[in-house]
Order: C-alpha cells, then structure tokens, then sequence
C-alpha cells in the first residue's frame, strides 16, 4: 500500500531521487538545500549508493558527472552560489551529454545575498547559466508532493535524453511540510540510458540513433572504450575543426530535446475556459496566486490560473492557446522580471502584460495578488 509521510519538501527529493535510482550524491553544504545532502548521507548507504562531500561546488558536479559516466545514476544539489560555481561543469555534461540531475534550491541574489530568504531570482540561469547553445530542461515543483514525483521526471528525463535536467526548487517549498502520498515500488516509471547493442570494438561513442538522435552510452569499467572532451567533437568523441561536424554536433543537442518538446512539457489550469485575465506562476508563488484566483472569482471577477512546471522548456504553445480572448496576463513572481519576459514574447501584443515583482526575502501574501488582480482590472 502506498505510505504516508510528512515530509520536508528537501526531504521529499532526496527520496524521490532514491526512487528514481539515483546511488551517487557528490555536495557541498549550503543552505536552503543542505536537508537534500543529510538525507543522501543517511540513505545512500542502506541501498548501496555512494555520497561524498568534496570541498566545495565545483568538485562536487565533477564528480557526479564521474559517477554518471561510470554508470550510475547520479545527483547534486545547492543553491545560488553554488549553482553559479557549477556553471562551467554544467556546460561540459551538456557537451559530453553526460546525464546528471542538478538541484538548485533558489534563495536571495546575487551574491551571498540572503542564504535564508526565499526568491525566484535564477530561473534564466537555469536557462541560460552556462555559455554555448544547448537545451535546458528545468522542472519547477511547487509542493512536497511535487518534490517527490518531479525528482523522478527530472532523472527519467536526465537518463531519456543524456543530458542535465536542473531541479529549481526556492526556500519556501524546499522547507515547508506537507502530507504527502509515497506509492510504492514499481507504480511508477523509472527510465534508464540507453545501452549500447554492438560489440565494444564497433562502438561509436557518439554515433545517435536515427529515431531521437541520442547515442546509446557505454559506462566506463564495462570494455567500451570512448573519449569524453568539452571541445566540439566528432562522432569518436575527439576534438575537431570540421564545420560540418560541429554544426552537426551543435544543432544535434538542440534537437534532440527540440523535436520531443510536446512530451517533455509540463503545466497546469484552473478556470481559464471564460477567464479575461490569466495569472502565471510558479513555484511557491503557484500556491498564493491561485489563492487569490480563487478569491477573485468568488467575488464574481474572470481570473484563470496558468502554471508552468516545466519552465524550460516553456510551454509556450499551450499558454498562447489561451491568450486570445484574454485581455490582460498578470506575471507576479520573486524576481525583478524573468519569467515575464518569457510570457511577453510568447503572448505577443495579443493582451497586456503585467509584471509584480517581490525581492525583500519574503512570499506574497494572497491578498497582495487578489489586490493586484483588482488594480488590472
């Protein structure tokens, strides 16, 4: 029978991510996500998993991509600053398309900046953290169920199409508690990479498969040989200068997430079949905003609820299906306006934007969104 649990949302992911398979955890303490590091460190060992500390950010995703090309599935996870000192590994997994899960817990920028304070403040670095082309998946839950269900996507998804899947939790859902629903083993699905079929000695490490242009991918230790590089490489996997093979190579790793988008994106409604304005959010501001969606359309306004949990990709098709009998798209969100952007190009002058920025560390009160729905009104 599935169990109960109350669970902290930081909780919640270490044991979806166990779930999932994951049996390596590379960290470095720091807060609002150290709760996900403690929880590895005690429940890695009792299913044969690996978690080590290492002496700060940057070592600590070297080695869970380490762990991944060695054949296991593996994760880590911090918040601002360390997610920045990650960048640059970041963009290597992306390249060597090596599958790891990256949980950044988001507090208040930049810098330091509030360590115990919740924000929104690194959603475009999630999209765009890292420098060169490529394409980000990021899920976005927004309760302690969520937490749970989405580590295992954010893995399935990581292993499905070889390469990072950021996890962008923020401080309030990553400490608050919740009742939540564990199903048991084998009611949910849990993917792995792909195996390479031929013989080691006819193994093209980086040869994709015609159907969703990833390589199947060997681990190291198991007689394949291949070399990992961050240069733009060939199909062997060594550098090269060829310009078709580095555009090959380059629109491959856009495409391969690209051409599957319909089945990666994820979001959620309430009411917006006869609404005139629509809310988006996400996140922890998801929960205050559709309590005051909900409010307004007690007091008989037509407010409908949009939710991304994926934010990259942004399900921009399914949000420009709703817009055009709208007259107005309210964006509030902990940031001075990120995610705004994003819903200004894809609503495209076809209703007015309006952005409610909140960066002092604290969470929107309902009332301060209901009130905000009352002044676009």
């Amino acid at each position: 029978m599935p169990k109960v649990q109350f669970w902290q949302g930081n909780t919640a992911v270490a044991m979806g991510a166990l779930a999932a398979g994951c049996r390596f955890f590379g960290g470095y303490p720091i807060t609002p996500s150290s709760e996900i590091a403690e929880t590895m460190a005690l429940e890695l060992p009792k299913v044969g998993g690996r978690f080590i500390q290492m002496e700060d950010e940057i070592a600590s995703i070297a080695a869970v991509i380490g762990a991944s090309l060695a054949g296991y599935k593996a994760m880590t996870a911090t918040s601002g600053p360390g997610f920045s000192l990650k960048q640059e590994n970041l963009g290597l997994a992306y390249m060597a398309e090596v599958p790891i899960v990256v949980v950044n817990v988001m507090r208040g920028g930049p810098s330091t900046g509030l360590p115990t304070k919740v924000s929104q403040q690194d959603v475009m670095q999630a999209r765009w953290g890292t420098h060169g082309d490529h394409e980000a998946i990021t899920l976005a839950p927004a309760s302690v169920q969520e937490c749970y269900e989405l580590a295992i996507e954010a893995f399935n998804l990581a292993e499905r199409f070889r390469q990072p899947v950021i996890f962008l939790g923020d401080e309030v859902v990553g400490h608050m508690r919740e009742k939540i629903i564990v199903p048991d083993d084998g009611t949910f699905t849990v993917l792995n990479r792909k195996r390479p079929k031929t013989r080691p000695e006819e193994y093209v490490p980086y040869k994709p498969d015609p159907e969703d242009d990833i390589p199947p991918m060997a681990a190291f230790g198991d007689g394949y040989r291949w070399h990992v590089t961050g240069l733009t490489h060939d199909e062997w996997g060594f550098p090269t200068n060829d310009p078709e093979v580095i555009e090959r190579k380059i629109l491959r790793l856009v495409r391969k997430v690209r051409r599957f988008r319909d089945e990666i994106v994820r979001y959620e409604t309430y009411e917006v079949s006869d609404a005139d304005m629509i809310v988006v959010a996400y996140g922890s501001v998801s929960r205050t905003a559709l309590s005051a969606v909900r409010e307004a359309r007690s007091k008989g306004l037509k407010v409908g609820f949009f939710r991304p949990v994926t934010l990259w990709p942004f399900p921009d098709k399914e949000l420009q299906a709703l817009v055009n009998n709208v007259k107005a798209v309210l964006v509030p969100e902990l940031n001075c306006g990120q995610m705004v952007l994003e819903v200004e190009r894809v609503v495209s002058g076809r209703a007015k934007v309006f952005a409610k920025g909140l960066v002092n560390g604290e969470l929107f009160r309902p009332s301060e969104i209901f009130e905000f729905i009352k002044e676009v009104a």
